[in-house]
């Protein structure tokens, strides 16, 4: 990994494990030397509203909130969530999404439409240097649980990031139940496998 300041935004909606993902990005952070805050806004829903997670790594950091175009790097745990929050990322910023599409209560009621996934691809490939699309949520349910989702992206981060993958297991081994710690670090190295 590459000793700079390095900002992450997280996005996805509650019941993904939004948080969680932060909280073991956060300690990585640590863990690599780094003074890091951290910030998680969550919406009105506990389940089905929208989750931000605000990390940021530095050897000083002085706030925990990034600013607009101030991201090295999104993490989008469906399309929307990644669009909304693209304001974030920098010209020369990587965008990792997840291929999903969960509709919000606007779209589910018909009060709106929600945009068209190819249409949101390009404007997240026009506002960021690198744009990986990952099959996440598809790999999760192959190794039989959704709800490892978060753990398969923090793999595909970790790997972009050319992170070695030990520590990141060492950290969602202490953080997470014994029954689930096989599972979670078997979605990790999948998610590693999916960057090329």
């Amino acid at each position: 990994m590459l000793r700079k300041d390095l900002n992450f935004l997280i996005a996805g909606v509650g019941g993904q494990g939004t948080v969680v993902a932060s909280d073991i990005l956060s300690e990585v952070g640590i863990r690599s030397g780094y003074d890091v805050k951290k910030s998680d806004i969550l919406g009105l829903a506990v389940r089905g509203g929208s989750v931000v997670s605000h990390v940021r790594w530095a050897d000083r950091v002085h706030a925990p909130m990034l600013e607009e175009e101030n991201a090295d790097y999104l993490v989008g745990f469906e399309w929307l969530e990644a669009i909304r929050r693209v304001s974030y990322v920098k010209p020369d910023g990587i965008i990792l999404v997840n291929d999903c599409r969960l509709d919000p209560i606007t779209v589910s009621s018909g009060q709106a439409e929600y945009p068209d996934t190819k249409e949101i691809l390009s404007h997240l490939e026009r506002a960021a240097k690198k744009v990986y699309v990952i099959s996440g949520l598809q790999t999760a349910i192959e190794l039989g649980n959704s709800r490892i989702l978060n753990i398969v992206l923090l793999g595909a981060l970790s790997k972009i990031l050319e992170s070695e993958p030990e520590m990141w297991k060492k950290i969602i081994q202490e953080r997470l139940p014994p029954k689930l710690v096989a599972l979670n670090q078997m979605a990790f190295d999948s998610g590693r496998a999916l960057i090329r």
